[in-house]
């Protein structure tokens, strides 16, 4: 690599560009227009890469995508005219942003398809980016970095991030690489259906087909109506999250902390009395009542081990003052109560 080469390839990595997508777009330059495989090869990369690394590239104005024509190809735009659309972007992004803030009209459909990746990455950061209590995400490894500055910044903000990866080759690898993603990642080998939910209030299933190209025929679903997003929950948490191998698990919260997320309490009581401690839960009841007293069972399938007599079962016993009384989640039904709020503080011996 001559000395030109390397100052253009640290200038565009400043930029933001990876390695992966500075090849990518220096193939893209030569070739001029080229099919999807034809960028791979003389890339060096795969052809799922190319259709990530294209999406990013004309994201920044650097190419064109054509995926209304079969098959896909992908062109470089010239480079005077992609440097002076990049700048003018630079100098109006302020106004830029804030006017498309203000302009941003709500998501009103209750059920959406979506037949394209660019669709599904769109549907899937945004509701990323809006959930405010709690994120499952199962997508397969080469997605991950479309959305891990979208996850990291769900969990430093407090809610809580169950991780599924499929097609993972290396679990030691995937341990370090998704730590600082989710409250939980869990790993698996093969294939994965995608599938997400944030919040209870908004959800997406369907295959990771949908990410192999630029249009899917079968689709994806999309739904936001809280029957229909319980559904797709209860299939992660039941069907996907289960069987796959637990790679990593963050610490739990500092204790004493309030829960307005049943989940999140249940997810740090169990990781609390997993290192021994004993545990004192103050919760209140979607009926007013108030239930206190110590901890004496966290029934759990988020993390290992599990405590749970069936993969959905989420809830804590707790002995009260009457004796030893169940609490679950808003929407439970077989526990005595449905807990709106949980403390938790450590027994103090």
């Amino acid at each position: 690599m001559d000395s030109d080469d390397a100052a253009l390839r640290e200038q565009l990595r400043v930029f933001g560009l990876s390695d992966n997508e500075i090849d990518t777009y220096f193939a893209l330059l030569e070739l001029g227009e080229a099919t999807t495989s034809a960028v791979a090869d003389e890339a060096g990369v795969t052809q799922r890469t190319v259709y990530n690394i294209a999406e990013r590239l004309e994201g920044r104005g650097l190419v064109r995508v054509n995926d209304h024509v079969s098959p896909t190809t992908v062109r470089a735009l010239p480079p005077r005219e992609a440097m002076a659309d990049i700048s003018g972007r630079i100098d109006a992004m302020t106004p830029a942003l804030e006017e498309r803030f203000t302009e941003t009209e709500p998501r009103t459909s209750e059920i959406e398809m979506a037949k394209s990746r660019r669709k599904a990455l769109k549907n899937l950061r945004e509701d990323i980016e809006s959930a405010a209590s709690e994120v499952l995400v199962s997508v397969p490894a080469d997605v991950v970095p479309e959305v891990e500055s979208e996850l990291r910044a769900a969990r430093e903000r407090g809610a809580l991030v169950l991780l599924l990866v499929g097609e993972v080759d290396d679990f030691d690898e995937a341990a370090d690489r998704y730590a600082d993603l989710a409250t939980a990642v869990r790993c698996w080998g093969g294939e994965m259906a995608f599938a997400y939910a944030a919040d209870d209030e908004r959800a997406m299933i369907g295959s990771p087909e949908v990410f192999d190209g630029a249009y899917f025929e079968e689709g994806v679903v999309w739904v936001s109506e809280w029957g229909l997003t319980g559904a797709v929950i209860a299939t992660f948490l039941g069907a996907y999250w289960p069987f796959p191998r637990e790679v990593s698990v963050a610490d739990p919260p500092e204790l004493p902390a309030t829960f307005e997320w049943f989940r999140a309490a249940t997810f740090a009581a169990a990781s609390h009395r997993e290192t021994g401690a004993e545990l004192r839960a103050e919760v209140e009841t979607e009926s007013g009542d108030r239930v206190a007293g110590r901890v004496r069972e966290v029934r759990q399938a988020l993390v290992d081990p599990v405590t749970s007599e069936f993969t959905l079962e989420n809830s804590l016993v707790v002995e009260a003052d009457d004796g030893p009384v169940s609490v679950g989640a808003p929407g439970g039904f077989l526990e005595d109560y449905r807990g709106t709020s949980v403390v938790l503080r450590p027994v103090e011996e």
